[in-house]
């Protein structure tokens, strides 16, 4: 009798957790970040324990962030990886943004209050979180 409730309740913890989790972009929201930080059309991802993700696109995808009249463009990789946890992805790997004429790789993203600070090579960026609220898709 006490293997088949610990089987029922095992059972339920995953239906529960299957439910309250169906996206990479939930993943995001769940963990303080905004789903613009992934471009549309994601075709997989695997969230393992310890907060490692793997995002899988149909191809490489560039898109632009438009702040203060500034453009910046992003490429992302078909393969894209970090380790999430609240507030933050380190250890970025597949993601890039045009800084002048060169292509800098993330090291990591974090939230600070209303604002996203994007640690690149060289560099750290600051963006509203609101330019990261909608998801695009490529351009």
């Amino acid at each position: 009798m006490e293997k088949q409730h610990l089987l029922i309740v095992l059972l339920v913890a995953c239906i529960v957790n299957a439910t309250t989790t169906s996206t990479v972009y939930d993943v995001l929201k769940q963990n303080n970040l905004p789903p613009g930080l992934l471009p549309l059309g994601v075709q997989s991802y695997v969230l393992h324990p310890g907060g490692a993700l793997e995002v899988t696109l149909p191809s490489e995808c560039n898109f632009f962030v438009t702040v203060a009249g500034k453009e910046f463009k992003f490429r992302y990789g078909s393969s894209v990886s970090g380790i999430i946890k609240s507030g933050s992805i380190s250890r970025v790997s597949g993601v890039r943004m045009q800084v002048e004429f060169a292509w800098l790789g993330f090291n990591e993203v974090s939230r600070a209050g209303d604002m996203l600070n994007i640690q690149l090579e060289k560099s750290t960026q600051s963006f509203p979180v609101s330019a990261f609220s909608q998801s695009q898709g490529n351009k």
